[in-house]
């Protein structure tokens, strides 16, 4: 194996990179955004507040992320009054449809790991905010979503390396993100061993950035449980 063809091309394929950064960052945070709204209406007891949350999970969890994103590239295109409309600027950009996409499904995933989260929190904390008179809202503001947070951290850890690894989907519209740079640069090189090689060398450091950050807000998050004793009195 020769690899100096990686050397070479190394810095192309950290300019594949950062276009697979800037595709991961952003679904996570927007796709964070949209999950919210739609786990705290999956908690609701109510049928019919519940019901569309539940279909757009279940859609997006039980599809290929592979379809979604030809759906949204391919499919937005096939209608007029989307190329006729102001969105069209966005859509046509595979780049934003890969974005969409995105975040689409790791909405999906990411509003049910929240919704786990706010259903394993203890009865009797829930019961404590009603006995000291807060409001619904007060509640999840002060103490059902900072716990929420607290319990989502190693899930929702694992739910962005997911993300990362799926990034490498953008490359079948035509994105050069670092899977779509090394399939360039191996058609030039025939060097497939070597170029794969180093892109998933890339992407296994960005995955070990990932894990530390995580245990890192996730100790500090949840730092105070391991100092919770209970002290027996000396029975002498």
């Amino acid at each position: 194996m020769d690899f100096s063809v990686v050397i070479e091309y190394f810095p192309r394929l950290l300019s594949g990179t950062w276009i697979t950064l800037q595709l991961v960052v952003l679904s996570v945070v927007l796709g964070g955004i949209v999950a919210l709204p739609i786990a705290l209406a999956r908690v609701s007891k109510n049928r019919w507040i519940n019901s569309l949350p539940f279909a757009y999970i279940f859609f997006f969890r039980g599809t290929p992320l592979l379809v979604q994103i030809f759906l949204v590239y391919y499919g937005a295109s096939q209608f007029e009054v989307v190329r006729e409309s102001m969105f069209w600027p966005i859509l046509r950009e595979p780049y934003w449809c890969a974005v969409i996409a995105f975040t689409l499904n790791t909405s999906a995933y990411t509003a049910e790991i929240f919704r786990g989260a706010i259903q394993a929190i203890p009865r009797g904390e829930v019961e404590a905010c009603m006995v000291v008179g807060m409001t619904k809202a007060q509640m999840y503001r002060r103490i059902l979503l900072p716990r929420a947070f607290g319990i989502v951290l190693p899930a929702y850890g694992n739910e962005i390396i997911l993300m990362l690894k799926g990034s490498a989907l953008a490359s079948t519209i035509t994105l050069l993100d670092l899977t779509g740079m090394a399939r360039t640069i191996i058609a030039r090189t025939y060097t497939p061993i070597e170029i794969f090689l180093a892109a998933g060398a890339i992407y296994l450091a960005i995955s070990i950035v990932v894990i530390y950050l995580f245990k890192l807000i996730e100790q500090r998050q949840n730092r105070y449980l391991g100092t919770l004793s209970i002290k027996v009195p000396d029975k002498g």
